[in-house]
Parts: structure tokens; sequence; C-alpha cells
């Protein structure tokens, strides 16, 4: 009889100590998934706040930021992405977005511009999509690699790769739909993980409708779905899906509203045919060519920040890396140099790819998933410090109202009327963006009112600059408004007589 209570007190002890168990795992769980999630938030404060810095200090240009805030206003206004030329043409002051990245995805924002009116809604808005993508990276390691800790680690090492960091806050250029591409794509992988097809759908399509290209990056998660889970039939059909769309993108789209017919990038191809049907001679007459591009130590560098971080993992998931594909050939081909720069937003269709292949990579290892997801935390944390808030720091003073430069822009914008036709140096066309017709100077066409600061950093010909701002000030044309610290408001004083410059 004691005997059997002694087996019956220890038989409680030791399901108490389960019980016990299982609440501590359950806390610790609840512990680091509350983390994470605050570390996404934290996130996007932080990179809202770097963005909102850049904006207030006169640095968010019309090249690009201001591109895409008059998509959005057009749209929001009747007039789907419609947008002016960067320069203008002889032959008309208007054109689709479309016609220069298909990226329909634009016409979404039109409905949170109703609300806040703001070209900094767009790049907080980023911010915000960007830092979610922390999400489904955290819930796929957890799945994978059977550790909370793991998976975390793998979070963060998403938050802090450079490449995602300059995807949150494109300090160079502004805001671009394709960085909406990474959480979407990140969502895509995980719904279609679980198997669960329409909601993968929906994540897939609007990441699709980010740029021309990542309909086909998207399909290639159908080659992998085929692979992983032995559906080849939803598999290839997605693969055809995607490749349809990025070929009708290339093909149809781009040449239907361009102005000559055809890409509007295709100059920075020329090298290896500048067409489709180009590079496709090209590649079967002189494939050295294709050598040639590939091959610089600028796109060796790009390469290394890209993929050494995370230590090989995702070699070991190759079916998933085939997503990187696309954007890989799209920029490694590409004379821009830009396109081949850690804090652009093309690496925008090759970060999600990454950092999932290398999660599964990651569970194919037989040794210790803290351990190893641990390493691929501290590769990403080594070039951590390259990052857009690093570089936008120097921007705080600038962005006080206090300043007397910021005090001179601020007061030379607000001269100019809602609504009419403006020219503006580069910078502070992205401020006068929300209009139906907006030209960079010193492309002028039928603007009414000039607005300049001579000390704009973005023009490469400073002196031709210069040179161009003097003819301005000289002609009888236009009537001298305000000036102070370099900046400049010019009024026409005869009305506009067709296209022209300075």
């Amino acid at each position: 009889m004691e005997i059997a209570q002694g087996e019956a007190r220890s038989l409680e002890v030791g399901l108490q100590e389960l019980r016990e168990g299982a609440r501590r795992a359950a806390s610790s769980e609840v512990v680091t998934r509350r983390v994470v999630y605050a570390a996404a938030g934290l996130y996007a404060v932080v990179f809202s706040a770097a963005a909102a810095v850049h904006f207030f200090a006169f640095h968010s240009a019309r090249l690009d930021l201001g591109n895409m805030t008059q998509a959005v206003w057009a749209t929001a206004h009747g007039h789907f992405l419609r947008v002016t030329p960067t320069i203008g043409t002889p032959t008309t002051a208007e054109m689709s977005r479309l016609a220069a990245h298909v990226d329909p995805f634009l016409a979404l924002f039109a409905p949170l511009w109703w609300i806040w009116s703001s070209p900094l809604m767009l790049l907080v808005v980023q911010a915000i999509a960007v830092a979610s993508g922390a999400l489904p990276v955290y819930w796929l390691a957890r799945k994978h690699l059977g550790t909370q800790r793991a998976a975390a680690h793998f979070a963060f090492a998403y938050l802090l790769f450079p490449a995602t960091q300059f995807n949150a806050f494109t300090y160079a250029a502004g805001m671009h739909s394709v960085s909406f591409a990474i959480p979407l794509i990140l969502f895509a992988i995980w719904f279609l993980d679980e198997d669960r097809l329409v909601a993968f759908a929906a994540f897939a399509l609007l990441a699709a409708s980010t740029k021309e290209e990542i309909p086909v990056a998207v399909g290639c998660l159908g080659i992998w779905y085929a692979v992983r889970k032995g559906r080849q039939l939803v598999g290839l059909g997605i693969f055809a899906a995607g490749l349809a769309a990025t070929l009708v993108n290339f093909l149809v789209v781009l040449p239907h509203f361009s102005f000559t017919g055809s890409n509007p990038f295709a100059g920075r191809y020329a090298q290896v045919g500048g067409t489709p049907g180009g590079m496709l001679h090209k590649l079967a007459t002189d494939p050295v060519a294709f050598v040639h591009a590939v091959a610089t130590w600028h796109k060796l560098l790009f390469l290394v920040m890209l993929f050494v971080p995370w230590l090989g993992l995702w070699a070991l998931e190759p079916v998933l890396l085939l997503g990187v594909v696309p954007d890989l050939v799209v920029n490694l081909l590409s004379a821009d140099p830009n396109q081949t720069a850690i804090q652009y937003e093309y690496t925008s269709g090759i970060v999600p790819f990454l950092v999932a292949a290398s999660i599964l990579g990651a569970a194919r290892l037989k040794r210790d998933k803290n351990r190893v997801s641990f390493y691929a935390l501290a590769g990403a944390a080594c070039i951590a410090l390259f990052s857009p808030v690093y570089f936008g720091a120097a921007e705080v003073r600038e962005a006080l109202p206090s300043n007397a430069l910021h005090a001179a822009k601020a007061h030379a914008l607000h001269l100019i009327p809602s609504g009419v036709p403006v020219a503006a140096s580069n910078e502070l066309a992205g401020y006068l963006s929300d209009r139906r017709f907006i030209y960079v100077f010193p492309y002028i066409r039928d603007a009414r009112w000039v607005v300049l600061d001579e000390n704009d950093r973005t023009m490469i010909d400073a002196a031709g600059y210069r040179r161009t701002i003097a003819e301005i000030d000289a002609s009888p044309r236009w009537r001298l408004v305000y000036s102070s610290h370099g900046v400049q408001v010019l009024r026409r004083r005869v009305p506009a007589e067709g296209a022209g410059s300075a």
C-alpha cells in the first residue's frame, strides 16, 4: 500500500514538473514573440523617424519620392498613375507611370493620400511595411528550426541586414513600391509553406504588382512548392503565371506606354544587347560580352554584401533561392552602378528569398540551431552599421526650423501656389509633386513658377547648373520674387510659349 502511495506521489510530482515545464516554455514563447514584435515595431519607428528627418531637411527629391508622390496624387484625383516626365518631352507633358515601371501597386496608396496628403506618408508606410517582414521570418524560422531563440535570431538578422535597412528607408532615393515586395514575398512564402493557397495568392499578386520582374521571381516559388510539397500541377501553374506576367510587362506594357516603344532603361543594357531580342542575339554571337558586363569589382562587392552575411546557409535550399535570379540578372547586367549598390532599392527582389532560403538551409543542418542562427545574426550585425540611419544622422540640424537654410527653403516652397505648373531643382521638386505638372529645372516647359536651390547636392554638373541659373536670373521673362541663402523663387512675366528651357 505504501509502495503504491509512493508511486502515486512520484507520478504526481512528475506530472507537476511537466506542467511547470510546459508553463515555462509557453511563457518563454510569449516573451520571445513579444520581444520580436516589439523589435519590429521599434524598427518601424526608428526608420520612420530617420525618413522624417531626411524629409524635413529638404533632401527628399523628385527622383524618386516626387515621382511616387505624383503618381499617387494623380490617382487620388482621378488620373490613374499619371506623372510628368522627369525632364518633360517635346511632344507631351504627361505620361503614365507604367512607361517607366510596371508598379500599379502605387494606386493602393490613393485612399491613404485622402487621409494624410503628404509624401511623408509614403515614407512612413514603407518603413512599417518592411519592418513587418520580421514576422513571417520569425514564424518560418520557429516552424522549421524548432526553437524560439533561433527564430528570434533570424528575425533580428533580417532587420539588421543593410539591404533590409536601405529598403525600409532608401536614403539615396526615397520611396519605391518595389521595396514593399520584401514583406509581401516573405508573407507569400509563409502562406505557401503552410499550404494556405488563397492567402498566398493574395500576397503573391500584391508583390507582383510592385515591379515588372517581380512576378517571375514570385513564380519561382511555384517550382519550390512543386519540389518541396510534391504538388507539381499547382507549383508549375504558379511558375507559369509568374513568367507570363513578367513577359507581358516587358514585351507589352512597357513598350505600350513608353514614348519610344521600348523599355526606357534599355540603354543600361546596351553592352549586352539592350532589348530582350538584342540580348538573345548577343548571347548567341558574343557571349563574352555578358562576362565583361558582370565581372567587375563593384559587382563582386555587391554580391559579397548580399550573400556572405548568411554564411552560405542559402546554398542548402537552392530551389527556393531560384527567386533571386530575376533581380540578379536585371541588376548584374546593367551598366548603372546604382543597381549593384546595396543602398538602393534594387535588392528588394533578392532579400526575401535569401533570408527564407537561409532559414530552411539552417534547418537541414544537424548542428545546434540556436548556435547556427546566432552566427547568421552575427554575420548581419557585422555590417549593420552600413545603415541609412547612420548616413541621415548628420541631417538633424538641417531639419530644424531654426536653421536659416531650412527656413529659406520652407518659405520658398510656401510661395508657390497650389496646382500651378512649376519647375524646381531636384531636391525641392520632391515637395511640389502633388500637382499635375512639375518639371525638374533646368527644364521649364510651361511652368509659371520656378524655385531653385543653388546648392542642390544632387546636381552632377554643378558648373552647368549654376550657368543655367545665371541665365534665368538675367532673363527679362522672369521676375525674382524671393532670394535667400542660395534659394530663389521666380515668376514668369509673360505667358508660357510652349515647351522650352531657360
